[in-house]
């Protein structure tokens, strides 16, 4: 996991260096589920993908490396966490085990980990079935690990998977695959299914007109956050739903009664009737339209990791994690123009604060990387939205600058009760020099810093700056 946390002495100066959490994936993982029963190989991992094959997959096969790790790294971007390891395991098979299947983080099946084994390939050919059959699998566990929960209430209703249908086009979509995306649309629109009844276009009568008209992927995430705040369980375990409580959740998911559409995609049976009004009851969320994402959380530096995106609101860690989120693990955020959001060390907005107005690429390290437990989101006063425009954030010159020479960094708008904190970050993700001080004009020494571009971060109480600079 891309965390940070060492603190080293430099020059007699303390500044924080980013380094990343090793996980390293076993080179060998032997399987104990089902009938499998192969010793399996790590061929390939990076941050994200841990990559396996067993003896007969041939070392030609490269294409899953890019691609799942696209697929998987989308994925907890979109839907936020699945566990503590960032890992996603996936392992091949070339001529056994026809198909494929999901475990997650939840499961001591798999030993704990997020898991899609598929087979029966070969994989050379590098087929639209086998970019559909591998998405399939990971459209698994979005919807039996997502949100820091376990299992699929829906799994009845839409069997294995239509769900994956809308995944895998919304993939390729996310991804720039256009023309798999064209044939993924082709096929799923095409297709029909003998459940709820006969003759039921799924992709085309209900997932895709969702997609299109109630915002993309967003509404796809908003159904399973609905989920996750409100539907029933037992401890991290879902039970199960009926097609009432299906179509009520979908529709506070798009912010429209989707009866209509059900009706179109399923037809509308007095128990579906009767389903629905109950679950209007025992679960009394209306259906308005979503609001817009005033803050963006992310796990790593620069935005990266799993994301979990919040309207306005306040967040409680219960909160936080059916958004997606984990205790103690946001790095960067976004803020859109014109909110504010404060972070709280503790849960129940508990223990020291912060308010922060504009885009951070890195929490201050030794404060507030990694230890948010509790978050409010909420629109600028106009009071404040007026200060946050007049303010004009930091000078820095000369940009650029040179190595071995001296940064000059001024705050506009000081304030003097607070601390200045300026971090120089390089494109490696380390923060290669840091400074704090009580003054409004900071002296940065470049040092032997070599040439290239760097993010520079200048905190000062609740203002947070970031600019570009050029070493040459």
């Amino acid at each position: 996991m891309q965390k940070f946390y060492a603190l080293v002495l430099l020059a007699s100066l303390a500044f924080p260096v980013i380094q990343v959490k090793a996980q390293t994936p076993p080179a060998t993982w032997q399987e104990h589920w089902f009938e499998h029963n192969q010793i399996v190989s790590r061929v390939f991992y990076d941050n994200d993908l841990a990559l396996y094959f067993d003896g007969d997959v041939s070392s030609s096969v490269t294409w899953p490396r890019q691609f799942l790790g696209d697929v998987w790294r989308y994925t907890k971007k979109t839907y936020g966490s699945f566990g503590t390891d960032p890992h996603m395991f996936a392992i091949l098979h070339t001529g056994k085990y026809s198909g494929g299947h999901p475990s997650t983080y939840f499961d001591a099946s798999h030993d704990y980990r997020n898991v899609i084994d598929a087979g029966a390939g070969p994989w050379t050919s590098a087929t639209q079935g086998d970019y559909n059959l591998l998405t399939h699998e990971v459209a698994h566990l979005v919807e039996l690990g997502g949100k820091n929960m376990h299992g699929s209430p829906a799994f009845g209703i839409w069997g294995d998977s239509k769900w994956a249908e809308i995944f895998i086009y919304d993939v390729y979509k996310a991804l720039g695959l256009e023309s798999r995306a064209t044939s993924a649309y082709n096929d799923f629109t095409a297709t029909r299914d003998n459940f709820p009844r006969a003759n039921t276009a799924w992709f085309r009568d209900w997932f895709y007109p969702i997609y299109n008209q109630y915002g993309g992927a967003q509404v796809l995430n908003r159904y399973f956050t609905q989920l996750s705040l409100y539907f029933s369980r037992s401890g991290t375990n879902y039970n199960s739903m009926n097609m009432g409580e299906f179509v009520h959740f979908w529709s506070a998911a798009a912010g429209v009664n989707l009866k209509p559409l059900a009706t179109t995609a399923f037809g509308w049976t007095s128990q579906y009737e009767s389903q629905f009004v109950q679950a209007q009851q025992t679960y009394p969320f209306t259906y308005s339209t979503p609001q817009p994402i005033a803050v963006s959380l992310f796990q790593d530096i620069n935005y990266g990791g799993y994301g979990v995106y919040l309207p306005a609101g306040s967040y409680n860690l219960a909160r936080l994690r059916a958004f997606g989120a984990r205790n103690d693990d946001v790095t960067s955020l976004k803020v859109t123009p014109g909110y504010k959001i404060v972070l709280y060390a503790d849960d129940n907005f508990a223990g020291a604060s912060t308010t922060i107005t504009s885009d951070v690429p890195l929490l201050d390290v030794a404060t507030w990387n990694d230890k948010v437990s509790s978050v409010v989101v909420s629109a600028l006063s106009p009071a404040e939205a007026a200060a946050h425009e007049e303010s004009t954030g930091i000078s820095v010159f000369p940009n650029p600058s040179v190595s071995g020479g001296t940064l000059t960094v001024q705050v506009e708008k000081y304030d003097p009760s607070k601390p200045v904190q300026v971090q120089l970050l390089d494109v490696n993700k380390k923060v290669v020099t840091y400074k704090k001080t009580n003054t409004q004009r900071v002296s940065l020494a470049t040092g032997n810093i070599a040439s290239g571009f760097y993010i520079l971060v200048v905190t000062n109480g609740a203002e947070v700056h970031t600019k570009k600079v050029l070493i040459q």
